[in-house]
């Protein structure tokens, strides 16, 4: 885990603004109306509800905040000592303490006052046990106003901490205050850190990243360390300290034998010894920086012999830079990490995941089956060939020196029939013609086309002598049977189309018309493949003529049957003689205020507007009354008398809920 996943923790509220946020919600997610006119029970739960509601506001609330600050022993060593370092682990481990508490607390109340709340017997004793729960829960998180401000303030100081990952290949720079470690990481990454001739200019870890070898390095810059006790240093040297212990990285000990940075080189070496159990296991380089001003071989006797000690010891590889010159700057980074991807390997070597994937592993060796030596063959040819140089004059013509001597690219046009293999090498570059033998080229007919056509009829014949274009439905004795194979035809494709459906699950979707192929599709490719279309297209034209006809049959049988229908009524309407009191049919039939109605199939027999109505007088002055009443709401923008629309910005909790008895403008 790296710190960048510590900066997704949300905001931490005061403890005011926490009970505001949880009371609100509380108004606003709960019914607010109640009368003592109530059933007792209605009165109960009411209350209990609004308990209820706050202990489980609170509850997730408090359990988000837990959630989210991480818990010191899941984390990476390194990022579990930088938090101690930088925040103090018994202070963090305090606050997020009480706040478990808290909600514990919060839980406990509201489960003691709603036990009381079921023996309420009135509503205002109801009401007094909903407020003294409310208030002991507001009690209890009012306690809580420094863990919450402790928290928040660490929060924020998370959120400004470089990403680092734990697990990444990491170049360490280490050294004494001002020596040149923020230029070389400017040198060698994008970051931009601040660089000033004064000592502990850098107060934190900064982050930079690079690019060696297709892979993503990270380089971290760490603050000035001075030679005193452990027990000594600062916040800002134990930052540094922290990543030497815990990074596994490549180290660069900065060091500057100008002695510009203020310390002499006679302390540069002993912080040196001093942190170096800090370097075990880990691959360590000495960076003599500055040597534009001072180098290895201008320093005196004295400080070049406790230099080499260092030089010499086992593990410790040096380079001379100058970040001022960018002399030696390349160089340390190449080496720097060369040196970490070889100690990383070594490590897997040494380690016990190895054994696991060698045991997976098993190369097969041929058994000799004689002592008959066998050498590789190589042909005297290939031995022989003249190797390939592009400054001899006499080399292999190549199609690049081809190109380049006929004028280059977009000039040059390669020649593809010299590469043709034919019987006669002379072939290669005639013209093909278009007459041959007073045939046309392009209407060349394999020979053989006669004998394939044959074939195909022989296998059409026999197919259709056994019987496989014979139709294969059945035919049913009674309805029964014909239902009965029926229902089964429906449960066999309704469990195909489930089975197809679930193995379609997870697959693309394709539109409907991707698997459709037109007749000219699959006779061109029929054709393409070296068959003969016609009879299909033959048949698939019969087929088509087939299937219109009996479309057109079915359409003309239902206009049959339309007109027979149509003559039966007629029919029955005038010839019956018996029924003297039905109307003629020259009479048009009228609506209820007696108005004659068309005979057209879309208009309807009666107008709904003049339903429940005398007449149009009537119907005219309810539309009139209509308008009136609806006038009052026009004038307030309201759309009718159920729109409750506040245009007003007020606080939502006050104007919501259900409306019954009583009034509402103290809510």
């Amino acid at each position: 885990m790296s710190t960048s996943g510590l900066k997704q923790i949300s905001p931490v509220p005061t403890a005011a603004d926490f009970l505001d946020i949880v009371l609100s919600k509380t108004q606003r997610k709960t019914p607010t109306v109640i009368h003592k006119n109530f059933k007792i029970s209605r009165i109960r739960n009411f209350y209990m509800r609004k308990v209820k509601f706050t202990q489980d506001t609170f509850d997730e609330k408090l359990s988000a905040i837990l959630t989210e600050f991480p818990m010191l022993d899941d984390l990476h060593p390194f990022l579990a000592s930088l938090m101690n370092v930088l925040y103090d682990k018994n202070h963090y481990k305090l606050a997020l303490g009480q706040l478990r508490t808290a909600r514990h607390l919060i839980d406990q109340v509201a489960k003691d006052y709603v036990r009381l709340l079921k023996f309420g017997d009135s509503l205002y004793r109801c009401k007094q046990l909903k407020r003294a729960a409310l208030g002991r829960m507001a009690t209890i998180m009012r306690r809580q106003k420094d863990p919450l401000a402790y928290l928040e303030q660490v929060r924020q100081h998370i959120s400004r901490l470089p990403a680092i990952d734990a697990t990444a290949r990491t170049l360490l720079i280490c050294g004494y205050p001002n020596v040149g470690k923020s230029s070389f990481i400017n040198k060698v990454t994008r970051a931009d850190v601040d660089v000033q001739p004064y000592a502990f200019t850098t107060k934190s870890l900064f982050i930079g990243h690079l690019d060696y070898r297709y892979m993503r390095w990270q380089v971290i810059d760490t603050p000035g360390i001075l030679d005193h006790p452990l027990e000594d240093m600062n916040t800002i040297e134990m930052q540094s300290i922290t990543a030497l212990a815990h990074l596994k990285s490549c180290v660069l000990y900065f060091m500057d034998l100008s002695e510009q940075c203020g310390y002499s080189v006679e302390a540069q070496c002993k912080l040196f010894h001093s942190i170096k159990p800090l370097f075990a296991n880990k691959p360590t380089m000495l960076v003599i920086n500055k040597i534009d001003v001072t180098r290895l071989d201008d320093i005196s006797p004295e400080s070049r012999a406790m230099v080499e000690e260092i030089i010499n010891s086992e593990g410790v590889m040096h380079v001379q830079v100058s970040c001022y010159t960018d002399e030696g700057v390349m160089e340390l980074k190449n080496k720097a990490c060369d040196a970490l991807l070889e100690h990383r390997v070594d490590q897997k070597l040494k380690g016990n995941k190895i054994n696991s994937i060698l045991n997976r592993l098993h190369v097969a060796q041929p058994k000799a089956r004689d002592e008959l030596v066998r050498e590789p063959f190589i042909p005297e040819t290939v031995k022989n060939r003249k190797k390939y140089d592009r400054n001899d004059p006499e080399r292999r013509q190549l199609e690049r020196d081809l190109e380049a001597e006929d004028g280059g690219a977009g000039v040059y046009n390669i020649n593809i029939k010299k590469n043709y293999m034919l019987a006669d090498p002379e072939w290669k570059m005639d013209i093909i013609p278009e007459i041959m033998n007073g045939k046309n080229i392009a209407d060349f007919i394999d020979p053989d086309i006669l004998e394939k056509l044959d074939a195909l009829e022989r296998e059409e014949e026999k197919l259709q002598a056994e019987g496989f274009y014979e139709s294969e439905e059945e035919i049913f004795d009674s309805a029964d049977e014909l239902e009965e194979a029926e229902a089964k035809d429906s449960r066999e494709k309704k469990l195909i189309s489930q089975s197809s459906k679930k193995s379609m699950k997870n697959q693309a979707k394709l539109p409907r018309t991707v698997g459709l192929r037109t007749l000219s599709e699959l006779s061109s490719e029929l054709t393409k493949a070296g068959y003969n279309p016609s009879r299909i297209e033959e048949r698939a034209v019969t087929l088509a003529k087939v299937a219109g006809a009996k479309r057109k049959r079915a359409r003309d049988e239902e206009e049959a049957q339309m007109d027979v229908d149509e003559g039966e009524e007629a029919e029955g309407d005038w010839m019956d003689v018996d029924g003297e009191d039905q109307p003629t049919p020259n009479k048009r039939a009228k609506s209820n205020l007696g108005a004659a109605v068309g005979k057209g199939k879309r208009e309807p027999q009666t107008d709904r507007r003049l339903a429940g109505m005398r007449d149009h007088a009537q119907a005219a002055k309810a539309i009139k009354l209509r308008d009136l009443g609806q006038r009052r709401p026009n004038m307030l923008a309201k759309a009718g008398e159920s729109d409750r629309a506040i245009k007003v910005k007020m606080p939502k909790h006050l104007y919501s809920g259900k409306r019954k008895m009583g009034k509402t403008n103290r809510r």
